[in-house]
């Protein structure tokens, strides 16, 4: 039987298909509409015309009678001896001599196609390993379904099908599609000969399918996630760059998979919470210094610049204190004013071939640059200065700043008189949430019938929106407001830490005494950790894509990192004793913020008794703690990052 030779092969894979599916109690047979359909309520069908289908994409035929004669990988099973099998072998034939042209007619339903008409054809080309093959497409399109998050990314899709016409991406993720819209809306092929109306079209060819090959033969389809979510990470990181050559791309999308597989694996990190650098060389250390002295240069990219932003003058004064500290071992350079964006990457990718050797980039803003660049360059060290996030390739570092603000709430709780607190706060970081909850348990610990009244505001605007806010919280009854502004212009600003209120001259309300203060010294971990490269102990150049525990920072009061100012002169003796032996008490970790019972201010039960949060629930919390008036503002809070390898742990 050399005449269907084809068939044959083509029937061995069916039944080895088959054979997998049976052996694991699963229905062998290909996946048929009419039987996804009984119970899914079809709102309307459209008619998209021809369509050049991608195969891939070609999930089953319409009828149970039908999908007997298939596996699921739509390789024939009917017996060699069967017309069906004269058949499929004349199809395969025609493919072979003059090519397949009639289009088949499908149904597409969630970006999948059933085949209502030309099987056959289907299954040959799928033989032959056809990328794609055009048919007649009609949508079937279900009713919308907020609780079904499938029916919810495929209205999405469907809108970005609309405007691009592109069905071989799909996402697992809400906004994707909206994310991916947005990089691409303005997508123009480098060659000439391509015309408007079929740019996307060629952009899906030749950029989106370049990238899935390279990232199947590397072993991205072993992951949770599909190939458009890893698609659109790249993007966000490299953007569309049709000029890697297949090495440089195949370096890239490695790299990209060792922060996928690290964020679907759950592989292990080590979150640091209290310092524990080796910061000494050792005797071998002391000698090889002695032949070649050792001096390091240290990088540091500011998002903004120390006279107008109080974080990066604190950042500012924790290099100063490196580059004086270790005068004669380290050398620094800093770049301010660093575009929040990818456009970082070429300020950063400056600061490496300058010699950096160690980056800190001091914005959770930075990261995706960052993150960008450090994936190209393994013999620098990069690290991000944020909470929310871990990566393979950068290190975070942040700071508890929960604690002192803890300690703010006792002094401000101690010293009310009308039990009536007032917190400033910018929208909406989740370090910002706990430290407001913080401040009200601390205020409570020490007087259970304080009210706290928070006032939201874009962290552009909060200088401007003190005065009105302070107002209407004075109209509230408090007497003392915490305040988010830290340091400014290099003095402390008006309104910062922890104060009392008054009316000046002129009828604003202003500080009259003040009372408490969290403060942030980054000197501390930027010695300690430069210090730990010095002595060997931290790695230049490791290669943590491949080797190596992901480290990232998160230290305490205990660390020195973060301090506490408050004003005794104000405070009973006894009482500054009952806060500095709470202090010592969150530094020696006996006594913790977040250990139970917590409720909310809906009286719902957040921690039991005797239970703590851990670090994920502190960065992750959506509540506001009893004793809060108001709820969490009604807008989405801002991510530190949004790749789909970003883990919070």
């Amino acid at each position: 039987m050399a005449e269907l030779t084809d068939y044959i092969s083509a029937r061995k894979l069916g039944l080895k298909d088959y054979s997998h599916y049976i052996s694991q109690g699963r229905n062998g047979y290909l996946p048929f509409l009419d039987g996804i359909l009984k119970n899914i309520d079809i709102v309307s069908e459209v008619d998209l015309g021809i369509v050049d289908i991608p195969l891939r994409k070609i999930k089953g035929t319409y009828s149970y009678l039908r999908s007997i004669s298939f596996a699921r990988n739509y390789m024939p099973l009917m017996d060699v001896d069967s017309e069906f099998a004269v058949k499929w072998q004349n199809v395969c034939n025609i493919q072979n001599n003059e090519g397949l042209r009639d289009p088949v007619k499908v149904y597409e339903y969630l970006n999948w196609f059933y085949v209502v008409e030309g099987n056959k054809r289907i299954s040959v080309l799928k033989y032959m390993d056809v990328y794609s093959f055009p048919g007649y497409v009609t949508r079937l399109i279900p009713r919308y379904d907020e609780n079904n998050k499938d029916i919810r990314i495929y209205y999405e899709f469907m809108e970005f099908n609309k405007k691009t016409g592109i069905f071989d991406i799909w996402m697992s993720n809400e906004k994707n599609f909206s994310e991916l819209w947005e990089i691409i809306k303005d997508y123009r092929p480098k060659s000439p000969f391509i015309e408007e109306k079929d740019r996307f079209k060629y952009f899906s060819s030749s950029v989106y399918n370049v990238f899935r090959q390279a990232f199947y033969k590397l072993g991205g389809d072993s992951l949770p996630i599909t190939t458009g979510d890893a698609f659109l990470d790249f993007l966000k990181i490299h953007g569309i760059n049709e000029d890697f050559t297949e090495e440089e791309l195949k370096q890239r999308i490695w790299r990209l998979l060792a922060e996928l597989k690290f964020y679907s694996d759950a592989e292990g990190i080590d979150i640091q919470q209290t310092p524990s650098f080796k910061l000494e060389k050792g005797f071998i250390s002391r000698l090889t210094q002695r032949l070649k002295p050792e001096t390091i240069k240290v990088g540091f990219a500011h998002a903004s610049n120390p006279k107008t932003s109080s974080w990066t003058y604190s950042h500012e004064l924790g290099r100063l204190h490196l580059k004086n500290i270790l005068k004669g071992s380290v050398k620094t350079i800093v770049r301010e004013n660093v575009p929040e964006s990818n456009d970082a990457a070429p300020v950063l990718q400056e600061m490496v071939d300058e010699g950096c050797q160690i980056i800190f980039s001091t914005a959770p803003s930075l990261i995706t640059a960052t993150l960008r660049v450090a994936m190209d360059n393994q013999d620098c060290n990069f690290l991000n200065c944020s909470f929310m996030h871990s990566f393979k390739h950068v290190n975070t570092y942040f700071g508890r700043i929960h604690e002192p603000r803890f300690l703010s709430g006792l002094v401000a709780g101690v010293l009310t008189r009308t039990d009536k607190l007032g917190y400033i706060a910018p929208i909406l970081d989740n370090d910002v949430l706990s430290g407001v909850n913080a401040f009200t348990l601390g205020a409570r610990m020490v007087n259970p019938r304080v009210k706290v009244y928070v006032k939201w505001a874009p962290n552009e605007n909060i200088k401007e929106a003190t005065q009105e806010f302070s107002r209407e919280l004075a109209a509230k009854g408090a007497d003392i407001i915490s305040h988010h502004n830290t340091l400014a212009k290099r003095q402390f600003s008006r309104e910062y830490g922890v104060y009392t209120i008054k009316k000046d001259e002129n009828g604003d309300i202003v500080p009259n005494t003040y009372l408490a203060v969290p403060v942030w010294n980054w000197g501390i971990f930027y010695e300690k950790y430069v210090r730990s490269v010095l002595a060997g102990s931290t790695k230049l150049g490791a290669d943590n894509a491949v080797h190596g525990r992901v480290r990232n920072y998160w230290w305490g009061l205990d660390s020195g990192l973060l301090d506490f100012f408050y004003a005794k002169n104000h405070l009973p003796n006894e009482t500054c004793k009952f806060i500095e032996f709470v202090k010592s008490s969150l530094i020696s970790q006996n006594y913790k913020v977040f250990a139970g019972p917590i409720y909310d201010n809906g009286g719902k039960l957040i921690v039991s008794e005797g239970e703590e949060l851990q670090r994920e629930q502190i960065l992750t919390m959506d509540w506001l703690a009893d004793g809060i008036e108001g709820e969490l503002p009604n807008m989405a809070r801002r991510s530190v990052q949004d790749l789909s390898a970003g883990k919070i742990i």
